[in-house]
C-alpha cells in the first residue's frame, strides 16, 4: 500500500482534464522562483504558460509512453520494453525510421501510479472510439496511450508529400481502443474541428494536429498550375480528402 500527499490535493495543482487511465494536473502558480525571474513567471501565469503533467492509473489500464517521458512512479509498477520479439522489434525499428518516433516505447504494467515529466506544452486526452477506431497524428505528439493502442505507420496518398513538401512519406497512426495522450502547442480550446462528408480541406502548413486515418493526405500546389499558385502567393498547401474529422491548431507553432 502506499499513499500520496501535497500532490494533487495540492492548493495550487488543479485536475484540467481525466480519461481513461490519465489524468492532466496544471500548476496554478509556480512557487520555485528566484528574485531574478520571477516577473517572467507572473506573467507566463496570466498568459497560461503553465507546468502540466499526466497522472497514469495502471490499475485502470496498462500504458505505454514516448521514451524518456517518466518521471516517477509508485506501487506495482513494472517497467518493460513493449517488444513481443525479433520481427516486432524489426517492425518498430522501421517505423521509427520512416516516422521519426523512437522505436522504442516502454510499456508499464502493474496497480501503481506513474506520473510523466512535466511540460509546458498543452495535454491532449482523445479516445479512439471518438475515431472510428483510428486516428492519424502530426510528427513528435505522441506522449502516451493505453496498451490496447496499436502503433502503425501509413504512408501519405501521393508522392507529391515528400517531392513537393519536403517532409516524409509517413505518418502515426494509432488504432484500436483506448485513450491516447498527445503533447500539442495549442490548447484544445483553440483546436479547430472539421468534419469532411466525401468533402476536402486545404491548409498553408503543418497546422494539423490530428485526423481520421479514412482521409487521405496529399501536398499539392495551391493552384492547378505553377502560375496559379504563384498569382495566389500560396506556394504548397496540405490537403485532406474524404470523410472524416481533422484538428488544426489556427497558427503555426511559434508563430505570433
Amino acid at each position: 500500500m502506499y499513499s500520496i500527499k501535497n500532490f494533487k490535493d495540492n492548493d495550487d495543482v488543479k485536475t484540467i482534464s481525466q480519461l481513461g487511465a490519465f489524468s492532466v494536473i496544471e500548476y496554478q502558480r509556480d512557487l520555485s522562483v528566484y528574485p531574478s525571474n520571477a516577473q517572467i513567471a507572473y506573467y507566463s501565469n496570466q498568459m497560461n504558460v503553465r507546468k502540466r503533467q499526466v497522472i497514469c492509473e495502471l490499475g485502470v489500464s496498462h500504458v505505454t509512453i514516448q521514451s524518456g517521458a517518466m518521471q516517477w512512479m509508485a506501487g506495482n509498477v513494472n517497467a518493460t520494453t513493449g517488444v513481443k520479439g525479433v520481427g516486432d522489434f524489426f517492425s518498430k525499428a522501421v517505423r521509427s525510421k520512416v516516422t521519426g518516433e523512437t522505436a522504442i516505447k516502454p510499456e508499464y504494467t502493474g496497480n501503481g501510479t506513474l506520473v510523466l515529466e512535466p511540460t509546458y506544452k498543452h495535454i491532449l486526452l482523445e479516445d479512439l472510439s471518438d475515431w472510428n477506431g483510428a486516428m492519424v497524428i502530426q510528427d513528435g505528439l505522441f506522449l502516451a496511450a493505453h496498451s490496447s493502442v496499436t502503433h502503425k505507420a501509413i504512408m501519405r496518398s501521393n508522392l507529391s508529400s515528400a517531392a513537393l513538401g519536403n517532409e516524409g512519406l509517413f505518418n502515426l497512426s494509432l488504432q484500436g481502443s483506448g485513450v491516447v495522450c498527445l503533447e500539442s502547442f495549442c490548447p484544445r480550446e483553440e483546436l479547430i474541428e472539421i468534419t469532411l462528408n466525401n468533402d476536402v480541406i486545404k491548409i498553408d502548413g503543418d497546422m494539423a494536429i490530428a485526423w481520421s486515418s479514412t482521409l487521405e493526405f496529399s501536398v499539392e500546389r495551391s493552384g492547378k498550375s505553377l502560375i496559379g499558385s504563384a498569382a495566389s502567393g500560396e506556394g504548397l498547401v496540405n490537403v485532406y480528402k474524404g470523410t472524416g474529422r481533422i484538428l488544426f491548431a489556427p497558427v503555426l507553432a511559434g508563430i505570433v
